[in-house]
């Protein structure tokens, strides 16, 4: 552990401990070790948006965030989105984004976006970023090494004008089985993971997947410890307009209530939902975070305090 503790003090020191005294330093470092005992040797997944993924800075310091963990001996894995970079790829290429109920619908046309832009683009820019900055990163998708079997998600319902009807998403597609083979031989020789959600079926299709519902997933497969979601806002919130009124603690049984009072709604249901798979896969603990906030995944995983919103079984 004093070998650990010694790659803490020289990983961390010029990421986030430059302005600090010595004595803060070591006030931090002590109050870091218990969670760094914790975690060692374990699988944290975390799944990359909104701002952590579009701001220049945020990216950065993100990913520096990502690799400390290996560092101090835990397993990172990645998986990211990328919504408002398909939708402008589409404009540019002159084709009018089409959503049901939130989702994506996704033809062969668009699908062949999704994928130039989460595996061409996105991707592939993350892990040079993490290569950059001294890491050893492999990009997946979740066809590499059939890592996620997909199954074409069936019809929705949804409500307009006060009538149901059912709508096809198209290419759109939702987790059947994971296998986490690949992950494993990588994490065991140094690598972060950083995974696209695009899925192939057991006849070769390829799928557009959630990658919130991806995360949560990949998560329960690992058996991590913990899965952290990054948002644009500091957790789930009991009034949108207020972003101090975060729930701090939700167990799954109080999910379904709170969807029912419009608590959780929209763009927060997936993250929701694939926090509560993740739980009743095995994963301790899932959180939903504010990825704005400079050094998240440092603060949730390495204070006594946490931040953002967290979801237990």
């Amino acid at each position: 552990m004093i070998i650990l503790l010694g790659i803490f003090i020289y990983k961390t020191r010029r990421v986030i401990l430059m302005q600090m005294s010595q004595s803060s330093v070591g006030e931090t470092l002590a109050r870091a070790l218990p969670y760094i005992e914790k975690f060692y040797g374990s699988y944290v997944v975390i799944k990359y948006g909104g701002h952590a993924m579009l701001d220049g800075e945020a990216k950065a310091w993100t990913i520096r965030d990502t690799m400390l963990l290996r560092y101090v001996g835990m397993k990172p894995v990645v998986v990211h989105g990328g919504g408002p970079e398909i939708t402008r790829a589409m404009e540019k290429m002159g084709k009018t984004p089409r959503f049901v109920a939130g989702l994506r619908y996704t033809d062969e046309e668009t699908l062949d976006i999704v994928k130039m832009v989460l595996v061409g683009k996105i991707n592939t820019e993350l892990v040079s970023l993490f290569n950059a900055f001294g890491a050893k990163s492999v990009g997946l998708s979740g066809k590499d090494g059939s890592l996620i079997v997909a199954k074409k998600r069936s019809g929705m319902v949804v409500k307009e004008g006060g009538e149901e009807r059912e709508v096809d998403l198209g290419l759109v597609g939702e987790t059947d089985k994971v296998n986490p083979e690949i992950i494993h031989i990588l994490s065991e020789h140094g690598y972060i993971p950083v995974i696209s959600p695009i899925g192939l079926t057991k006849d070769g299709t390829s799928l557009n997947l959630n990658a919130d519902t991806v995360a949560g997933d990949i998560a329960a497969a690992l058996r991590a410890k913990k899965l952290i979601i990054l948002t644009d806002v500091p957790g789930i919130l009991r009034d949108l307009s207020d972003e101090s009124s975060v729930i701090k603690e939700l167990r799954t049984t109080q999910i379904k209530s709170l969807v029912k009072k419009g608590v959780i709604k929209g763009s927060m249901l997936p993250k929701v939902d694939a926090c509560r798979r993740a739980l009743l896969g095995g994963v301790e603990k899932a959180h939903i975070i504010d990825g704005r906030l400079k050094h998240a995944i440092l603060l949730e995983l390495f204070t006594d305090e946490g931040i953002g919103t967290m979801i237990v079984r």
